[in-house]
């Protein structure tokens, strides 16, 4: 698949299959998030890599809108952290680090779907709960998650909007 085709081809899954996903495409996903580009290739980022097979209940109190099922029944949930102190900042002070982690997960996404995998972009979590489920320290952010595994759902027809709503030329 090449990249456009994976770009086109990648959907949020919310239903998996228990099967595990095999460690060599683990360890792909993986190298591709390493090779995100970040702001002066801080990378100030960390990947953590939860197996949910027995530790459903506790991996469903980071999910925040109280239907934690289809997050937890994949194989693998991996949550995106940043460390702010490692990260570059643009000259008003502003950090990147979210925007590095963002790329990560894109990143992260975009290789699971190459590889035929599942995956779903979250933001909805309680950040208190993922402190404590995954022993954050308190210098390293939460940024998002994403379930892992082989996708039971297919892919819907996408809905966005048409380029000519979104591209401006030389000016606003």
């Amino acid at each position: 698949m090449d990249v456009l085709e994976t770009i086109a081809a990648r959907y949020s899954a919310r239903s998996y299959k228990t099967d595990p996903v095999e460690d060599d495409k683990l360890a792909l996903i993986l190298e591709a998030a390493r090779l995100a580009p970040t702001a002066a290739n801080r990378q100030p980022f960390r990947l953590i890599v939860a197996r949910t097979a027995g530790r459903e209940e506790e991996m469903a109190r980071i999910y925040s809108d109280g239907r934690p099922l289809w997050f937890t029944v994949a194989p693998l949930v991996l949550a995106i952290v940043a460390v702010p102190a490692e990260a570059w900042r643009r000259v008003d002070g502003k950090s990147y680090h979210e925007v590095d982690a963002s790329i990560v997960m894109d990143h992260v996404v975009l290789a699971a779907t190459a590889l035929g995998l599942g995956t779903c972009w979250i933001a909805a979590f309680d950040p208190a709960a993922t402190r404590d489920v995954l022993g954050l320290p308190d210098d390293v952010e939460p940024i998002a998650f994403t379930p892992l595994g082989y996708a039971v759902d297919a892919p819907r027809q996408k809905k966005r909007r048409p380029l000519d709503e979104l591209v401006k030329y030389d000016h606003w």
